[in-house]
């Protein structure tokens, strides 16, 4: 060790005197507080720093634990990465291992079959499912089938069965049914039931709208084969029983759907539809009612045909349960408009189409299958496969069976035919024959015409028909103008103009309570053409002819019906000219018609405006009836008429025709006793004949009249002088 170095050597290692303590500064975030600290005991200070030291540990402790949670991680997800390294080259390893493999061997493949081993290899050739076999194998394979007496040959005919029998049913509709009827019925549909009732059945539930045709074409298979009908009719039932207790609805619409086509059809009987209403009215819900109204749209006209008390209750029972029970407002909508299509007569909903009914009433076969048969059986049986040890004996009489249903109509299709053809022989071998007699013809072609213009009809069907056409018009119109427009649409015959004001005013009788809308629509009518108003005036004339007949419902509803006319100035004031009221030219109902005439005018038009009407001058001509002046007796009828029912203001002037007919009475008496002095004999007798004759004629009453007044004159007299004698 060099010298110079040692002092500073044991300088450094000699202890030293402990230097004075140095106050050290304080935190930079306490230095604006320094000032105003006080001075802290020496204790208070290494607390301080003890609580410092504690939490610099803390905090390092804290950044370790971090930093071996981030490493631990980082390994954690190198470990795995390196893990998915191995296994993405895992496949090449095992690729290189196999090609260490010895090779496979290839697969042995089973021998061509020949002519000689078709029979020991038939069940390996079809297959019955899970091996695709290309189709012009299969048909080779098939082929080499032939003998019907194998089970083989049968399931291949069974499964052609089983697609032909699908493909007509998806291909029916309205225009090609009767083809599809003949190529059905050369199918075997005696082996193939089940088969066609499955695929009918599964078509419908698939769609519905074609249900009228398959319950066509079930129809017409069933008058020659009722077993398959039958067999239908069953798996409906059974089906909707199962669907019924499921609450399956979209099932239970399609079954009841079908049901009701067959009962239109005539296949089912109309006891099986009432049972199935009662069924879906025990507890009516909102899917119940709404099955019930689907129903009976379809088969209610058929229903209110042949059993019209059944299915009035029926609709009782709807309407029962529009008005009482809870049920949803979609549902009440659908039950008003079945009450609507009801009204209209099921005009939009026909029992059959006009294109399908193709079955006559006496050929068709009824089964008696009611909904709570416990001996219904599905036969689920004839929906699969099964060995025929008697095929060619079952298929030979079938094959009669066949001759004996088409061979009618294919030897007409054969005359048919025939005769077109010797038709067109004959045709070219007679035309110089025919060319001769072409003026004959011609004159009996216009004879023939002028006679059948000269038809007229004598039933009254086209009168009929036109009446309905109008009845069917006014009740399906919206508002009363809609109902104007698609009645002047109608192409009504020049004299037949009466019958449409008829059928307007019998609507409007046949109503409960008057509505306004019969009005207006002859109103309208009126106010359009000068010819439906001289037709309504007509009308008027005819009803109250006859107003002795009418219902007092109906005789309330002509008179405000006529009354909304006069109000409206529809009809003329003038048409009033065929009323004349006195006591023996009316009867009680033409008084009560009268009334209510009145009456319904005066609430339109008010009592002063009907009081100027009435005093038009140009109207006292036609109202001479109304109010009558001829004889004091009918003055005073009309008059206690008019006061009894409220409308005494019109009166007026009949009062003071009645106060005035005295002083006429006597001006005629002295008139005529003058003339009598002044003529002479001779020609005094038949003038004073004739006038003494026109006296008692025209005033007897009125000379009563004077002769009473002048005995109750006398008889007061009398009275008053008795009571003065009396009186003391």
């Amino acid at each position: 060790m060099p010298p110079s170095a040692s002092p500073d050597i044991v300088s450094r290692a000699a202890p030293s005197p402990s230097p004075p303590r140095i106050q050290r500064s304080p935190l930079r975030s306490r230095r604006r507080h320094r000032e105003t600290r006080s001075r802290t005991p020496d204790s208070s200070r290494s607390r301080s720093r003890s609580n410092s030291r504690d939490r610099h540990a803390k905090r390092s402790r804290t950044s370790r634990h971090r930093s071996s949670y981030r490493s631990s991680r980082q390994s954690r997800s190198r470990s795995q990465t390196r893990r998915y390294r191995q296994r993405r080259r895992s496949p090449s390893s095992s690729r290189s291992r196999s090609r260490l493999s010895p090779p496979r061997s290839p697969p042995q493949r089973a021998p061509k079959p020949t002519h000689n081993n078709a029979s020991q290899n038939v069940p390996t050739m079809v297959p019955s499912g899970g091996v695709y076999i290309p189709p012009a194998r299969l048909r080779q394979m098939q082929a080499q089938i032939t003998d019907p007496n194998t089970e083989q040959y049968q399931r291949i005919r069974w499964d052609a069965l089983k697609k032909s029998l699908n493909g007509l049913i998806n291909k029916v509709n309205t225009a090609n049914i009767k083809d599809i009827i003949f190529e059905l019925l050369s199918e075997n549909l005696i082996r193939g039931r089940g088969l066609f009732a499955r695929a009918v059945l599964k078509a419908q539930a698939a769609s519905p709208t074609f249900t009228p045709v398959y319950a066509a074409l079930v129809a017409v298979v069933n008058t020659k084969l009722p077993m398959v009908g039958e067999l239908i009719l069953t798996r409906l039932v059974l089906q909707f029983r199962r669907a019924f207790k499921r609450n399956d609805k979209a099932n239970c619409l399609a079954t009841t759907q079908f049901i009701a086509h067959l009962t239109n059809q005539g296949l089912a009987n109309e006891i099986l539809a009432f049972q199935l209403l009662q069924l879906l009215f025990d507890n009516p819900t909102d899917d119940s009612v709404e099955m019930a109204v689907g129903f009976m749209k379809e088969c209610g006209a058929y229903l209110s045909d042949i059993a019209p008390k059944v299915a009035a209750s029926m609709f009782e029972i709807l309407r029962s349960v529009l008005h009482e029970a809870d049920i949803d407002p979609r549902v009440q909508y659908m039950i008003e408009a079945l009450m609507q299509i009801r009204k209209q007569q099921f005009k939009d909903y026909p029992p059959i189409p006009e294109q399908l009914d193709i079955v006559d009433d006496g050929d068709q076969i009824v089964h008696e299958i009611l909904l709570d048969d416990p001996d219904l059986q599905a036969q689920d049986q004839l929906n699969v496969f099964t060995f025929d040890p008697e095929y060619e004996a079952d298929e030979t009489k079938y094959k009669q069976f066949k001759a004996s249903i088409l061979g009618s109509d294919d030897d007409d299709d054969d005359d048919d035919s025939s005769a077109h053809g010797s038709g067109e022989a004959s045709g070219s071998s007679d035309d110089d024959s025919d060319s001769h007699h072409e003026e004959p013809v011609a004159g009996q072609d216009s004879a023939t015409k002028a006679v059948q213009m000269a038809i007229q009809d004598r039933t009254g069907t086209d009168l009929i028909n036109l009446r309905r056409t109008i009845y069917l018009t006014i009740m399906s119109s919206a508002n009363f103008e809609e109902g104007v427009h698609k009645l002047m649409q109608l192409k009504i015959q020049p004299g037949n103009e009466i019958e449409l004001c008829n059928m307007i005013i019998e609507c409007c009788a046949q109503e409960r309570t008057y509505l306004k809308f019969y009005g207006l629509i002859g109103e309208r009518f009126c106010k359009l053409n000068r010819h439906w108003a001289l037709a309504f005036e007509q009308c008027f004339v005819d009803t109250y002819e006859a107003i002795h007949r009418f219902e007092t419902n109906k005789l309330r509803n002509v008179a405000k019906y006529f009354a909304h006319l006069f109000a409206t100035d529809g009809l003329p004031w003038a048409a009033l000219s065929i009323i004349t009221l006195t006591e023996e030219a009316t009867t009680s109902s033409s008084r009560i018609f009268i009334k209510i005439l009145l009456l319904e005018i005066t609430e339109a038009l008010g009592l002063p405006r009907l009081n100027d009407r009435l005093k038009d001058p140009s109207l006292i001509e036609a109202l001479q009836g109304l109010f009558p002046t001829d004889s004091p007796k009918n003055t005073r009828f009309a008059i206690n008429y008019y006061t009894s029912i409220g409308l005494g203001a019109l009166t007026v002037e009949l009062r003071e025709h009645l106060k005035s007919v005295p002083q006429r009475l006597l001006a005629q008496l002295d008139a005529s006793g003058s003339e009598g002095d002044s003529e002479s004999t001779s020609g005094s007798d038949t003038g004073s004949d004739s006038s003494t004759g026109s006296y008692a004629s025209s005033s007897s009453y009125d000379s009563r009249s004077v002769s009473t007044h002048s005995s109750q004159s006398r008889s007061r007299d009398r009275n008053c002088s008795r009571y003065r004698r009396r009186s003391p």
